[in-house]
C-alpha cells in the first residue's frame, strides 16, 4: 500500500499513529521524539482485570486498550496501547481508589523500592501484525514525611497514575533514584517501541512530522 506524498517535504507522509491511552504523558514523550499521535481513548475498565505476573498483566491492558480502538482507526494506521503496574512487595498496584488509599499506599512504600512495569501494544492495521511486550523499572522511594504525603495527595496527581505517584510531576521530589529507562516508569518506554516498530520492519523515524 503506498502512503500519501508530502509535497511541502518532498517525502511520502508520517503513517498516521494512533495512541489508545489518555495520558498527557504518554502523549508527550512521543512528541518530543518527533511523532505526534492521535489520541483515542479506549474505554477498557483497568480495574475489572486481575492477574498474578505484573509484567503480564500490564502487557494484557495494554493489549486490550489497542485493539479496543481498532474499529476507529483508518486501514494505514500504527496503534500503540499502553499500561502501567507497580509490583511493591506482593501486590500489582494500578490506580488508587482515593485519596485515603494513596496516602496508605506512600506511607508503605517510602524508604523502600518496587518495580514499574509498563506493558505496550503496537498494531501495523495495514499489515494485521501485533506485537506485545513489558518493561520494568526499579522505583526507589524517598523517606518522605507525613506531612509532604499528604501535601502530596492534596495535589490530587497520585490519584490518576498506577502506583500513586509520577516521575514527570509533583511526584519527582520523592524518588530517590530509578534503575532502568525512566520513559518506562512516566508510562512508554521510547527505546522498546523503536524495538517494536523494528520487527515490523518500520523505521522510527520515518514517523517523525
Amino acid at each position: 500500500m503506498s502512503r500519501p506524498f508530502d509535497s511541502a517535504s518532498g517525502h511520502e507522509a508520517a503513517r498516521p499513529f494512533v495512541l489508545a491511552s489518555q495520558s498527557p504523558a504518554r502523549r508527550e514523550l512521543l512528541k518530543a521524539a518527533g511523532i505526534e499521535p492521535q489520541v483515542i481513548v479506549s474505554g477498557v475498565d483497568e480495574s475489572q482485570v486481575m492477574g498474578h505476573d505484573p509484567a503480564e498483566l500490564a502487557a494484557t491492558l495494554a493489549e486490550m486498550k489497542a485493539n479496543a480502538v481498532l474499529n476507529l482507526v483508518g486501514p494505514d494506521s500504527l496503534v500503540l496501547g499502553c499500561d502501567s503496574v507497580l509490583h511493591f512487595g506482593h501486590e500489582i498496584l494500578g490506580k488508587p481508589g482515593g485519596p485515603e488509599e494513596a496516602t496508605s499506599r506512600w506511607k508503605r512504600m517510602r524508604g523502600n523500592s518496587g518495580t514499574l512495569y509498563t506493558g505496550h501494544c503496537l498494531i501495523d492495521v495495514a499489515a494485521d501484525r501485533q506485537i506485545v511486550r513489558s518493561a520494568g523499572t526499579v522505583v526507589h522511594f524517598a523517606e518522605v514525611s507525613d506531612e509532604e504525603i499528604a501535601a502530596y495527595v492534596a495535589t490530587g496527581e497520585p490519584l490518576h497514575v498506577a502506583g500513586s505517584f509520577t516521575l514527570d510531576g509533583y511526584g519527582s521530589a520523592f524518588i530517590d533514584r530509578i534503575d532502568g529507562d525512566p520513559g518506562t516508569v512516566i508510562g512508554l518506554s521510547m527505546p522498546l517501541l523503536r524495538n517494536m516498530l523494528g520487527e515490523l520492519e518500520i523505521a522510527l523515524h520515518s514517523l517523525w512530522r
